[in-house]
């Protein structure tokens, strides 16, 4: 496949221009012309490019990418080391923050949904570029047990906040960073929120106003959604595809 033309594709099939970001969204750094073999990760660090590149990769696609608003705008350390690799070995970079987090298919918070048996799962409209999403469980778990239910799916405990006693059926989530949508989250009126991360805040916000909170991990739940886009990929495009997922217990 020809790289501007993923290169298009991919800027309309996840509606790009829809959102206001903190990186920059689509091909990072330029390489070979021609693409045949991908590899999708989560975060464009060295352990992951290295996988490329003994994968024969023609692109690398993540979730986490580089040039980030408030880091250093120098290319040197860590970030040179990086991007020297994917250069010196001709590996496309492209990056899609926002974007694979609020795709109505197959973003984070869309396979989040479906890998967790969440039914009616949708967008909440106007709220944070429409990346808070609700819905519910066919059956109300106990916390305890959705905790488990959590950790079974994303391989790695949650850390369960909050004193209410009320079983948990009608839920909202924001994969990654997104603890502080917790608010948004009661203003819904469910019962429990989940994001990635928490703060030390998050734990009086879920007392106090008597919703169950969860933090499932910041790349755990981000991993669905970049795998999913390189899938689809592959199957739209006769693309060979390789999800490599680097541990981060984060």
């Amino acid at each position: 496949m020809n790289r501007t033309a993923l290169t298009r594709y991919l800027t309309e099939f996840l509606q790009v221009g829809n959102y206001k970001d903190y990186a920059p969204n689509g091909l990072q750094v330029e390489g070979k012309e021609r693409i045949k073999t991908i590899v999708t990760g989560v975060t464009a660090c060295q352990a992951l490019i290295d996988r490329a590149v003994e994968l024969n990769a023609d692109a690398l696609l993540v979730h986490h990418g580089f040039f980030w608003k408030g880091e250093s705008e120098t290319i040197t350390g860590m970030k040179y080391r990086r991007i020297k690799a994917l250069i010196n070995n001709d590996i496309n970079l492209y990056g899609y923050h926002l974007p694979l987090d609020g795709h109505p298919m197959l973003g984070n918070n869309a396979e989040l949904a479906r890998e967790l048996g969440i039914i009616d799962a949708e967008s909440v409209e106007g709220v944070a570029q429409g990346l808070v999403w609700q819905g519910r469980l066919d059956e109300p778990m106990a916390p305890s047990a959705f905790a488990a239910h959590l950790a079974s799916v994303l391989g790695r405990e949650a850390l369960h906040l909050g004193e209410s006693d009320k079983a948990i059926h009608h839920l909202a989530w924001c994969s990654g960073g997104a603890q502080d949508y917790i608010d948004i989250a009661v203003e819904l009126g469910v019962d429990a929120f989940i994001s990635g991360e928490v703060s030390e805040r998050t734990f009086h916000s879920a007392v106090e106003q008597n919703i169950h909170y969860y933090a499932a991990g910041h790349h755990a739940t981000e991993r669905f959604g970049i795998k999913a886009l390189g899938e689809h990929l592959a199957n739209e495009f006769g693309l060979t595809h390789h999800f490599v997922d680097i541990h981060n217990p984060v």
